[in-house]
C-alpha cells in the first residue's frame, strides 16, 4: 500500500494521484494541507526520500520568496517550517514501506514497486 501526500489544488499532485490510480496501485490518500505533518514525520519522509531538506520546499510559493529566500537554516529548521506551513512542502511525495519519492514526474513512483 502506498500513501500519497496529495494537494488537490495541484496539477503535480493530481497527476501522481491519476498515475497511482491508472495503474491500479493500492494507495490511500493523504491531505496535508488538512491535516498537518508533524516535525517528525517530515523527517521521516526527509530520510525515505534521500534529498535535502531545502529540496522540499516550494521556491516559487510567495512566502518563500519574501520571508525564507537567500537565508541558510538548518534541516531541523527547515522540516520546523514546512510542519509550520504546509503549502511550501513539494508534492505528491509518495511512501511506500520505509520508501519514498518526489513524484515529479509521476513515473518517479515506479522506484517504490
Amino acid at each position: 500500500m502506498m500513501t500519497i501526500y496529495h494537494n488537490p489544488r495541484c496539477a503535480k499532485s493530481r497527476a501522481g494521484l491519476k498515475y497511482l490510480e491508472e495503474n491500479n496501485i493500492e494507495h490511500e490518500v493523504r491531505l496535508y494541507l488538512n491535516d498537518n505533518l508533524s516535525v517528525e514525520e517530515l523527517s521521516a519522509l526527509l530520510e525515505q526520500t534521500g534529498l535535502k531538506a531545502e529540496d522540499l520546499v516550494r521556491k516559487q510559493e510567495d512566502y518563500y520568496k519574501k520571508e525564507l529566500k537567500g537565508k541558510e537554516f538548518s534541516t531541523e529548521e527547515w522540516l520546523q517550517i514546512l510542519a509550520d506551513n504546509p503549502k511550501l512542502l513539494q508534492r505528491p511525495i509518495v511512501q511506500k514501506g520505509q520508501k519514498a519519492v518526489l513524484a515529479q514526474p509521476p513515473e518517479k513512483i515506479d522506484e517504490l514497486k
